[in-house]
């Protein structure tokens, strides 16, 4: 292991409205996944795997359900008398720059508000994370890139994923020699498919220094790519590390929804069974599935404790889940304890924790499908979204 001093900084604090409903009563970072994981998990096991072993996690929005999950890091081996993971929760103080009742107004603002603590810390490497992100790296590669090139900030980038837009993303272009000459924060026009993954290895020091410039005057910094990054790339500190595995931003119900069915896929090649590379998560203890007689069950993922009398295809449930005779369940998400009743078809929905799919709630989500045909639409506990509604928000 590298003998600097290594903090990595995971930024969950994101309300996540691009979700809709699905992130009114959760933390984005704690969306299931999966059927059995949070979205968090991939970055907490990515730095348990690297060996990194200080572990900050910035946290503002419905804390409590990432509280609870992050159990004081136990199931990550973060749960340690000295480092390991600590939970930075929402402050004010007497010298914040412009912002209000202590809540980021944007990732680099987020940094902005702990930067005293990262300054008693006082690391050489600043890894920062995002927590919705699906992907398995070794954060020493990019590390070790980051100290041959000798670099202010090491940006991971990779090459845009099949039906996203690069308008979402940053968008870089590099020379032969991995420096970054140019930088566009979600571009109208984007000019390339290379984009950031929203990991970044940051030289602590020069980081702080440049936030303690670019606030100057309480002047409130954003997101990284308003100011921070692009001063960077300005200053020609700037490098790519390229990630080559399989990486997807999961901010949308389109992006989550298409993640999910990558799982199915066999040529995706992204596996959870990857003895290697374990994803690890806080999972309670279930029963196994039961498939009875009357069901028909293909390409899917059943999780533990659930009940299937009906028809599964090319879909994931998640812990807990009934699926009665005659029921149907097809290219479709289904989340922790749910019960979709006999009669009951689904096809390329999203089913939120908790809700039973009763006769009335499928004469609504009929009607929604009429009026939305291609959209994937989301059922909650109180009401129903197609994903076009969300996207005019």
């Amino acid at each position: 292991m590298f003998k600097q001093k290594i903090l990595a900084l995971i930024l969950a604090g994101g309300k996540g409205g691009r979700l809709g409903l699905l992130t009114d009563e959760r933390a984005k970072p704690v969306m299931p996944f999966g059927g059995f994981y949070r979205l968090i998990d991939f970055a907490l096991s990515n730095c348990l795997h690297s060996g990194i072993s200080d572990v900050w996690v910035i946290e503002q929005y419905e804390l409590h359900s990432l509280n609870e999950h992050l159990s004081n890091g136990r199931p990550w081996d973060l749960d340690r008398t000295y480092g390991g993971l600590q939970i930075l929760p929402p402050f004010e103080n007497d010298d914040e720059s412009g912002g209000e009742g202590g809540f980021a107004h944007g990732n680099a603002d987020a940094i902005v508000r702990h930067q005293k603590l990262i300054a008693e810390f006082n690391p050489n490497i600043l890894l920062v994370l995002s927590a919705d992100h699906i992907y398995k790296m070794d954060f020493r590669d990019a590390i070790e890139t980051h100290l041959e090139k000798k670099a202010s900030v090491t940006m991971v980038t990779t090459r845009l994923p099949k039906g996203e837009s690069a308008s979402r993303f940053g968008v870089v272009e590099t020379n032969k020699d991995g420096r970054i000459v140019k930088f566009d924060y979600k571009p109208d026009e984007p000019k390339s498919d290379l984009i950031t993954t929203e990991v970044f290895v940051y030289d602590a020091k020069i980081l702080l220094e440049t936030l303690k410039k670019l606030t100057e005057g309480k002047r409130e910094v954003k997101d990284y790519g308003d100011e921070l990054l692009p001063h960077l790339v300005k200053n020609k500190a700037a490098f790519e590390h390229r990630h080559k595995g399989y990486w997807r931003d999961v901010g949308t119900i389109k992006s989550f929804w298409q993640s999910h069915m990558d799982l199915l896929n066999e040529k995706t090649k992204f596996a959870f069974d990857d003895e290697e590379w374990t994803i690890l998560t806080l999972a309670e203890q279930r029963v196994p599935a039961f498939i009875y007689g009357s069901a028909n069950v293909k390409n899917s993922l059943i999780s533990l404790g659930c009940k299937v009398r009906g028809t599964v295809e090319h879909s994931i449930l998640s812990a807990n889940v009934i699926v009665e005779k005659n029921a149907t369940v097809k290219d479709s998400i289904v989340f922790p304890n749910v019960t979709i009743e006999e009669g009951i078809n689904l096809e390329k929905t999203i089913v939120d924790a908790n809700v039973r799919v009763t006769k009335k709630k499928f004469e609504e989500l009929k009607k929604l499908r009429l009026q939305n045909k291609t959209d994937i639409l989301i059922v909650g506990k109180y009401k129903i979204q197609s994903e076009s509604q969300i996207s005019e928000k």
